[in-house]
């Protein structure tokens, strides 16, 4: 719900939790320090601010605040003072500069997605409870030593900068799982499948729109010379939270065919805007979505249907299917980056597709942190298995079935990286289940 000053004025809204404003706010409105009592997530989005005043250090009970779309050149360093403040979102300012000894001390989630910055300061490692930090869209050119101290780190958004090189510690981190960084100097570069047909937009109508995402618009089209129905992704072509659309669309090229990836039948050319696209195969109206993306409270865990239960043969046949995709991905060098369970498709086969690659990055399989990036998207996997085998009716599965199940989500998330499974090794220990 959108509320006006005038709510605020009228003291209506007195003892109110949730407060969002959005009608071109030049300044800070002084009426919302009178919600100092009660305030816990404030969304000035979508206004023309460039600076917090000190008094909302008063807000004493303020867990989350978004000021996306404004006008901030700066981080503003007086939210280190909110003693409650949690998670942050700058997306889409103007920030060139973070001062500092600006965050405060129980951040968790940090968004500064697609603005100016160069450069991170070292105190970000002292933010010790820091689990998702998305710095896509920026010119950040390296990533401070100091940011090595950000144990509970587990997703990581730096596609779309200037980083020339990622430290070895990066991938050492205990808990990383979901990491973007496409679209740097650094990452590797595939020659793309050439034999690839393209075919023309003038040669499908469209019939429905399927969804639309951070990088573009999906349609039910009809392919007029064919005379069938297919999808067709038109890539905006702006950077998102996770990186690049081209980064995207090459990834979803480059991992080839597999039965768990939705397939790949041409790219678009000739559309009217200039814009990239790709035909793919209709995914059938019975799938639908494993899980839901994590809400503000789960931070970096998947959400699920309440009472929704699965037997022991559902997890397992999800389960050796993403192992084997994922043996694919990064024999190929491709890390997925966003491996989870609201990007997988089920139907009531248990049929699976691994979809969404907008996070999707590029790496020299035989560089020396090779090995290291895998197996931080092995953690990312043992997450999956581990949130699904919480939905599995455990009266239904042994304990020594039970055991295994615990003793792979321990070898794919351990903190040491180097001691984790391989995808490889994964997939081979599933058979033996």
């Amino acid at each position: 719900m959108v509320h006006t000053i005038e709510d605020l004025k009228s003291g209506e809204l007195i003892g109110l939790k949730r407060l969002k404003i959005a009608n071109g706010l030049d300044v800070f409105p002084e009426e919302i320090l009178t919600l100092r009592d009660s305030l816990e997530i404030l969304d000035l989005s979508d206004n023309n601010m460039s600076e917090l005043p000190e008094g909302i250090a008063q807000l004493k009970k303020l867990r989350i605040v978004f000021f996306a779309n404004n006008n901030f050149k700066e981080f503003p360093s007086i939210l280190k003072s909110c003693p409650n403040l949690s998670m942050i979102g700058f997306k889409s300012n103007q920030i060139q500069n973070i001062p500092e000894d600006s965050f405060p001390p129980l951040l968790r989630w940090l968004i500064l997605t697609d603005n100016k910055i160069e450069r991170i300061p070292k105190s970000i490692g002292e933010c010790h409870l820091l689990q998702k930090c998305m710095l896509a869209g920026n010119l950040i050119k390296e990533l401070p030593i100091e940011m090595s101290q950000c144990k509970n780190l587990e997703l990581l958004r730096v596609s779309a900068n200037k980083i020339e090189s990622f430290p070895e510690w990066l991938f050492k981190l205990p808990k990383l799982s979901w990491i973007a960084f496409g679209g740097n100097s650094t990452s590797s570069h595939k020659e793309l499948n050439s034999d690839l047909e393209s075919f023309d937009w003038g040669d499908f109508t469209v019939k429905q729109q399927l969804g639309e995402g951070a990088s573009g618009l999906i349609s039910r089209v009809k392919w007029n010379s064919k005379n069938e129905e297919v999808a067709v992704k038109i890539f905006k072509g702006e950077v998102t939270s996770d990186g690049l659309p081209e980064d995207e669309m090459n990834a979803s090229i480059a991992v080839g065919e597999h039965k768990n990836l939705v397939q790949i039948l041409g790219e678009i050319k000739n559309h009217p805007d200039g814009k990239k696209g790709l035909v793919m195969k209709l995914i059938p109206s019975d799938y639908s979505n494993l899980g839901n993306p994590p809400n503000l409270e789960t931070c970096t865990r998947d959400v699920f249907s309440e009472g929704e239960v699965f037997g022991q043969e559902y997890l397992l046949k999800i389960a050796k299917s993403i192992a084997s995709v994922c043996v694919q991905l990064h024999i190929r060098g491709v890390n997925h980056g966003d491996l989870y369970a609201h990007n997988i498709m089920v139907n009531a086969s248990v049929d699976c597709l691994l979809g969404d690659f907008g996070a999707a990055s590029f790496y020299d399989v035989n560089s020396t942190i090779a090995s290291s990036i895998e197996r931080v998207e092995v953690r990312a996997f043992g997450c999956l298995i581990e949130d699904v085998l919480e939905l599995v009716d455990k009266e239904k599965v042994s304990n020594t079935q039970l055991d295994k199940w615990k003793d792979l989500i321990f070898a794919c998330t351990t903190s040491d990286v180097k001691k984790r499974l391989s995808f490889s090794d994964v997939l081979e220990q599933l058979l033996r289940f």
